[in-house]
Order: C-alpha cells, then sequence, then structure tokens
C-alpha cells in the first residue's frame, strides 16, 4: 500500500470504517456462499439489543451450527435454483420486474463516471445486491480512488440502493428456502434503514 493510499485510509472516521466494513460483509455473504473461514469469522461476531444487533447475534449463533455445503445449497435454491432462484437479487427486476433494464443502464454510467467496473471474473449483472453492497463499501473508504464524500455516498445509495434494497432484504427474511439467510435479511433490512436515516439528517 502506498503512503498516500495508507493516509488516506487513515483519515477515514471509525464509523465510516464499521460501515464499510458491513457493506462489504453483506457483499461477500450474498455474492456467493460463505466457506468455512468466513463461516468461522461470522461465528464469532456480536450484537447489541438492538434489531440489527439481535440479526448479527442470531447469524452468528447459526453460523457455528452451520456446515458450508448446507449453506450453499440454501445459496442455490434461494438466488439460482433450476433455471432461477426463489429470489432474483438484481435492481432490474426489482424496478421494474424485468432483469437489464433503465436501472443497470443508468449504474453502469455512474460506474464508469465513479472509475469502478466489474470483476472479469464476474459475469452477474452489476445491480445485483451484493455488487452494490461491496460498492458501496468501496466508495466509503475509496478502495478505488478518493474516498466518496458523504453527498456522493447519499447521490448513490439513493438512486441505486433505497428504492429495492429494503424490500429484498425483507424478502430473503421470508423466502421459503432462508434458514441461514433469515438474519441476513434482517441485518441488511435494518442497516438499509440506519442509513437512509443517516443519509436523511445529513442532507437536512
Amino acid at each position: 500500500m502506498s503512503q498516500t493510499r495508507e493516509a488516506t485510509q487513515s483519515r477515514i472516521a471509525e464509523e465510516d470504517r464499521l460501515r464499510a466494513d458491513l457493506y462489504n460483509f453483506l457483499g461477500v455473504l450474498l455474492s456467493g456462499p460463505p466457506d468455512g473461514m468466513l463461516l468461522e469469522q461470522t461465528a464469532g461476531l456480536q450484537g447489541d439489543q438492538s434489531e440489527l444487533g439481535q440479526g448479527i447475534s442470531t447469524l452468528a449463533k447459526l453460523a457455528r451450527l452451520s456446515k458450508p455445503k448446507t449453506v450453499q445449497s440454501e445459496f442455490n435454491r434461494l438466488f439460482i435454483g433450476l433455471g432461477r432462484g426463489e429470489l432474483l437479487p438484481y435492481a432490474s427486476y426489482y424496478l421494474t420486474g424485468f432483469l437489464n433494464e433503465k436501472p443497470l443502464a443508468v449504474l453502469r454510467q455512474d460506474m464508469q463516471a465513479r472509475g469502478l467496473a466489474r470483476a472479469e471474473n464476474v459475469f452477474e449483472p452489476e445491480d445485483n445486491i451484493g455488487s452494490l453492497m461491496e460498492m458501496m463499501g468501496a466508495m466509503i473508504v475509496g478502495r478505488f480512488g478518493a474516498p466518496a464524500t458523504l453527498t456522493q455516498q447519499r447521490d448513490f445509495f439513493n438512486r441505486h440502493i433505497a428504492p429495492w434494497a429494503g424490500h429484498f432484504f425483507a424478502d430473503l427474511e421470508g423466502a421459503k428456502n432462508s434458514v441461514f439467510y433469515v438474519p441476513v435479511g434482517t441485518v441488511g433490512r435494518c442497516f438499509m434503514q440506519v442509513e437512509a436515516e443517516g443519509f436523511r439528517m445529513s442532507a437536512g
């Protein structure tokens, strides 16, 4: 890591670093099934008495009880399935009822403007919920350049995440194939509410 990048990282407030960590954590869990190491790390998490904290505690408990192969089967039933999974975790689908629609085109324009690009080994459309969580985490800490300002974060969140992510996470909580992913849905739904309120207050 360069001295400039180290200096940038050191200037990021602890609260923002924690926000980025949670975005990245959700992104990893929603981009593919967790392996044994991630389950072990998840098992060590501790939450507080808030709804978000209780979701984290429940997720940690399930991580201690779950085997990677079991969670992989659940992930496949939820998001892949035969032809399609129980849920379609894409902004275009949630906002228009179809895949690869205008929300994806608008996101690609914003990604290009911010220097964000889809990884070469990723073939999912960029408006996948996992990708969007990872983009927010990257913007907050400046993984691909200067950290995004609060206004830039708020604009990206309000345009690409706020209109649908809460609905998706609620659907994930209630999906018939969800077990391990029930508290993932709870954590995501509650975190989206916290972020939306924080951005609303900052705008005021």
